[in-house]
């Protein structure tokens, strides 16, 4: 396992849910009559809940109550209840699972700000360390061997676990604690103590490639992020542009529709219905129409990520390269239960400007490619630029 950074991954991706597409109260009110959703605020559980929703959330809340009243656990109480349902991408967070994913799509963290993979043998080697951050401080430095966390030997486990004991899960562990890290470099095993800190996520990463190309990478809409494309396309020199959306498991839906502004000069996104009602998200004008665009995508490409990709693709503004997209089209809205938890439901759809459906089914790319995906769409992108 390697590649993204998990230490910027909320709990909630761990435990199996992939991140939802989160709409502020404002995007539900405002779209409805074409506004752009200004503002890009989580909405706060209870906000904007319809009367199917509460239904439903009385029922989880009734199950939470009863467990609390029994002496047992309110949030296993309601996951139960959430499984029953049937609702496939349903979800319960204690208060501090949910702190802690608002933070994530806040742009932050809470960790020591290194990457780590398994290798084959089972050892868990560091991959990269963030700079300025605490395992930047300690002298930690890629291939180093991470031999133990607080005492707990790592070989043989799985590397999302040893995230889990660096992050300090099990007890919530905030910003300021501590965690005991067993090194080796070569020869050499040492021991040092860490302090978590609150970091940022680097959710947008911008490289120049050769003939002019710019590849924007974004890893997952955080807070900022749909500016950060923006400002990425109207700095970038005269060519094309790939956007790398592999791996991108959603995020904030609003950050989504700003980054389709960048390419595109106003006009529609997505239509989404809340138990029925029906609505719509607009870009802003004024986006680069003209650039050659290639957006590369891949299984692990899921929820606001897939309303881009369909955007861009059924406006023409895109070539889409890459394999089949992950098919989560679903909208969540969150509600607080009686012991301080929030249960996130299932309340309707989004569909691409075309009327596609992508849940269940994804996006296809124009285009199919494995390995080597990005080397393809550079190959493409240079060959746009020149017929253009």
């Amino acid at each position: 396992m390697s590649g993204r950074d998990p230490f910027c991954q909320p709990r909630r991706v761990r435990r199996g849910a992939a991140l939802t597409l989160v709409f502020a109260s404002v995007l539900a009110a405002g779209a409805a009559t074409g506004a752009l959703p200004q503002g890009d605020r989580k909405p706060a559980p209870d906000e904007a809940r319809s009367v199917s929703q509460a239904a439903r959330h009385a029922e989880i809340s009734r199950a939470a109550e009863e467990a609390m009243a029994d002496g047992k656990s309110p949030v296993e109480a309601a996951q139960r209840a959430v499984s029953r349902s049937g609702d496939r991408w349903g979800a319960v967070y204690s208060e501090g699972e949910y702190e802690e994913f608002e933070e994530a799509l806040d742009g932050q963290y809470t960790g020591v700000g290194l990457w780590a993979r398994s290798e084959r043998d089972g050892r868990i080697e560091v991959t990269k360390v963030r700079a300025g951050s605490p395992a930047a401080a300690a002298g930690i430095r890629p291939g180093d061997l991470l031999r133990s966390v607080d005492g707990r030997k790592t070989d043989g486990r799985p590397v999302t676990e040893v995230v889990s004991l660096l992050r300090g899960d099990a007890t919530d562990a905030p910003a300021g604690t501590t965690v005991r890290l067993g090194l080796e470099r070569g020869t050499r095993a040492w021991t040092r103590i860490l302090r978590r800190a609150q970091l940022s996520t680097d959710s947008v990463t911008v490289r120049e490639a050769a003939g002019s190309l710019t590849v924007i990478r974004v890893a997952t809409f955080t807070k900022g992020s749909g500016e950060q494309v923006r400002s990425a396309v109207r700095q970038a020199p005269p060519g094309g542009v790939v956007l790398d959306l592999r791996g991108n498991s959603g995020g904030l839906v609003t950050e989504a529709v700003t980054a389709a502004s960048a390419f595109l000069d106003g006009g529609l996104v997505a239509t989404y219905d809340v138990d029925g009602a029906q609505r719509a998200l607009h870009a802003r004008p004024g986006g680069d129409t003209t650039r050659p665009l290639v957006v590369l995508v891949d299984g692990g490409t899921m929820s606001a990520a897939e309303l881009l990709t369909g955007a861009l693709q059924d406006r023409g503004r895109a070539l889409v390269v890459g394999s089949r997209t992950f098919g989560k089209g679903s909208v969540q809205m969150p509600s607080r239960l009686p012991d301080g938890s929030v249960a996130e439901l299932t309340v309707g759809h989004y569909r691409t400007p075309s009327g596609r459906g992508v849940d269940g089914r994804g996006i296809t790319p124009d285009l199919d490619a494995g390995e080597g995906a990005l080397q393809r769409a550079e190959s493409v992108l240079r060959g746009l630029a020149t017929s253009s």
